[in-house]
Order: structure tokens, then C-alpha cells, then sequence
């Protein structure tokens, strides 16, 4: 049994490894050269405690102040662009606190399975990638925002997972050297964090290792269906044929999935990161900023920090308002940890594909018997690559999935 799958990044990756380990015989296809997919500059945290979607309800209100700052950590780049502009009604109309709840259970399930599937990943031969498991800390600084996340970290515990709210000293001491003007944080034990370059070049070599054949450079012109199945996927210099198809393209799912006269409502979300490689301040436990929306993670021996939503069209623009805004936050969470803008050059960026309701599509389309879609994670891509992708093995091989995945059904807006 032949499988296509189509995108290189952590849930392509991840299908094609449990693909192949279910004896399908599995080509990846990628338009570029894998060397700077969105998983490598991503901050490599494995959030089971981000069970709150995208389309919260003060996400609307709070992106409205924020369009009109530059250097804030979420902007909707105004275009008269109707994909973007049907975008944006629709998370409209998701951002509300039944989407809230209907989505919680359902993040939080994926994220644990993929959380697990981790764990045993890392303990197979050929794969070490730093995975730790010391939870993250979110540092607030205003009162509202503590009440909030106080609020939340009960929801949290309600729903079973290891969180702890801590007071500003309680902080200082799992962080001794640093300097802090915060007033507390609430530790996610439950959560982990990984190295995500080790990860792919480990990915990469296992898979290549194990028969998958690996086609980069290889962007899809054309895909050919008729009655009711995928029949050809069509690259600028070959064609394929295969039993099951994959469309786990990121950022750029939406406009693979037009080629099959299918719409999937997606639009990128552009962030960015750096890397530190000796770092004069470093921390124990990898940190999100709440009120600046910045992450911060030690990785090898590293320090990664990034951050930004800015959602509109692809662009390979390196805004440096952004990333000062970035390092802005960091000196006015940790005063004694002083960074400079880095060059243009020594900034990465990637693309997060948002959904309108923030939820991934994973499953069949109700359009092709022999189509898979895996796609629109936004920043829980790396953190969901091995479960989606042992869901989409599951699926294609007609074995039920481990966890419910109704909340992400492909067709929901349709």
C-alpha cells in the first residue's frame, strides 16, 4: 500500500514515521529543501495547559488594540484580501466561550497522547532530542492578568493536570541569579519542552533509514481526483499515484487543498525567533511572558526566544519592530537579562497556519475516501506532530484513533 504525503514539516514528518511503521510504503513530498521548515526556529514546548484555542473570546477585543501597535505580540496585517477577510469573520464568530468549551477537552486529550507518544519516541534508538520534562512557567505582571491566569489554572487542575500557582519568591527560587519584576507565576508541571532541530534531523535520518523516499523541492502543480479518490498528485517533473493521500502542509494547506477543489479556511500566522548559544542569563524551566505573549526556552545548552502573531499573507519580510518588541518584554519581565535587537540575519521566522476557530483539521474530507487532511495546529503544531500523525496512520490503515477527534473534523466550516 502506497501513501503521499504531502509537506515535510513535524505532522508530515510524523505521518510519514507512523505510516511507515504500519507497512505502508510512504513518499514525502516538500517545495523546498527541509532545511528551514517551521519546526526548526519553533520554541519546542510541549503544552498540554494550552487547552484555550485561538478564538477566545478576548481575543477579539485585545487584537482590536493591538492591530494599531506594531510592536504588539498579535496583529492582523489589514489587506483587502477576501481569504483573509473570510478568515477574519470567521474567527469572529468562533470567539466565544462555547467554542472555549467545546475545543478544551479535545486539545488537552491530543496533547497528552502526543505528549506520551514523545516519551517513546525519545526512548527508541537513533532519537535524542533534550526532551525535559520540567513544565513551563507563565509569569504575569498586572493583577488582571494573575486573576486570569489563576482562573485558568484552576480550570487546569479541575481538568487534571499538575498546575501550581506560585507567589513572586516561590518563582525566584526555582530561578536563583535572576532578576525578576513579576508578580508570580503559575507552573505547568505537566508540560515539556524538547530540542526541535535535533528532532528533525532525527526524524529525517530514521525516515530515510526505514525506505521512505523523501522528494524535496517538489512543489504539488496539480492534484487529479475522479470518483471520489485522489488518482495522481503532479509535481513540476513527476507524477504520483497512491492508495492514501496526506495534505499535512502547513501554512500553505489551504491553497494545496484548492487543487483538489477543496476549501480549507487557513491563514499563516507569521512569528519569529532567535537563538542564543551562550547565553550570559539563563533559566531552569522554559517561561511564557503573558501579558507580551513572548516564550522563552532553554534547548542544549541554548536560549531561544520568541514570539508574535502577526496573521496575513506569506511575505519573507524580516520586520524588526517586531522582534524588538520581543526583546523589549524580556528586560521588563527579567530586568537582569539585557539583550540586543540580533541582525536580520540571525533572525528566523516561520509561518504558524491558523484556523479560524484554532483548532486543527484532522481526518478524511467527506469529498475522497483515500484523502487525509492534517493541518492548522498554529502553535501547537510541534507539540501535536506525533499525535496527529499516529492519528492520520490510524485512519488510514481503518483502525479508530486513540482519542476523539469529532472537534476537528475537516468540513466543519463547509
Amino acid at each position: 500500500m502506497k501513501a503521499i504525503v504531502i509537506g515535510g514539516g513535524i505532522i508530515g514528518l510524523s505521518s510519514a514515521y507512523y505510516l511507515e511503521k504500519k507497512g505502508w510504503d510512504v513518499t514525502i513530498l516538500d517545495k523546498s529543501d527541509l532545511l528551514d521548515n517551521c519546526s526548526y526556529g519553533n520554541l519546542g514546548m510541549i503544552v498540554p495547559s494550552h487547552f484555550v484555542p485561538l478564538a477566545a473570546p478576548g481575543m477579539v477585543a485585545q487584537g482590536i488594540r493591538w492591530m494599531f501597535d506594531k510592536n504588539s505580540p498579535f496583529y492582523i496585517k489589514p489587506a483587502l484580501n477576501k481569504d483573509l477577510i473570510s478568515w477574519g469573520l470567521k474567527f469572529l464568530k468562533c470567539a466565544t466561550e462555547e467554542n472555549v468549551e467545546n475545543a478544551a477537552t479535545a486539545l488537552l486529550d491530543l496533547n497528552l497522547y502526543s505528549k506520551n507518544l514523545y516519551e517513546e519516541l525519545e526512548s527508541q534508538p537513533g532519537f535524542h532530542f533534550a526532551l525535559e520534562k520540567k513544565g513551563i512557567l507563565m509569569y504575569y505582571k498586572s493583577n488582571k492578568t494573575r486573576n486570569e491566569e489563576l482562573h485558568l489554572a484552576e480550570k487546569a487542575k479541575g481538568m487534571g493536570l499538575d498546575a501550581k500557582a506560585l507567589s513572586s519568591e516561590e518563582v525566584r527560587a526555582l530561578e536563583p541569579g535572576t532578576e525578576m519584576d513579576v508578580l508570580g507565576a503559575v507552573h505547568y508541571k505537566c508540560d515539556a519542552h524538547l530540542y526541535p532541530n535535533k528532532l528533525i534531523e532525527q526524524l529525517l535520518a530514521h525516515l530515510r533509514k526505514a525506505g521512505v523516499v523523501i522528494r524535496e523541492n517538489s512543489l504539488v502543480n496539480n492534484i487529479i481526483t475522479q470518483g471520489g479518490i485522489v488518482k495522481e498528485v503532479v509535481t513540476q517533473s513527476e507524477s504520483y499515484e497512491a492508495d492514501m493521500v496526506v495534505m499535512a502542509g502547513g501554512s500553505w494547506l489551504s491553497q494545496i487543498a484548492k487543487k483538489a477543489n477543496l476549501k480549507i479556511p487557513l491563514m499563516p500566522g507569521k512569528g519569529y525567533s532567535f537563538t542564543i548559544d551562550q547565553p550570559q542569563r539563563k533559566l531552569n524551566i522554559p517561561a511564557i511572558l503573558c501579558e507580551a505573549r513572548v516564550a522563552i526556552t532553554p534547548m542544549n545548552g541554548h536560549m531561544r526566544y520568541g514570539g508574535t502573531m502577526e496573521i496575513g499573507s506569506v511575505n519573507n519580510k524580516v520586520n524588526l519592530k517586531r522582534v524588538e518588541g520581543i526583546v523589549n518584554s524580556i528586560h521588563e519581565y527579567f530586568p537582569n537579562m539585557r539583550l540586543s535587537v540580533p541582525d536580520k540575519k540571525d533572525v528566523w521566522y516561520g509561518f504558524r497556519p491558523c484556523s479560524p476557530d484554532g483548532m486543527p483539521y484532522l481526518g478524511f474530507t467527506n469529498k475522497f475516501r483515500n484523502l487525509i487532511i492534517a493541518g492548522g495546529h498554529a502553535m501547537m503544531g510541534l507539540s501535536l506532530g506525533p499525535a496527529s500523525g499516529k492519528v492520520v496512520a490510524d485512519l488510514a490503515s481503518g483502525v479508530q484513533p486513540e482519542v476523539n477527534i469529532k472537534c476537528f473534523r475537516v468540513d466543519r466550516f463547509s
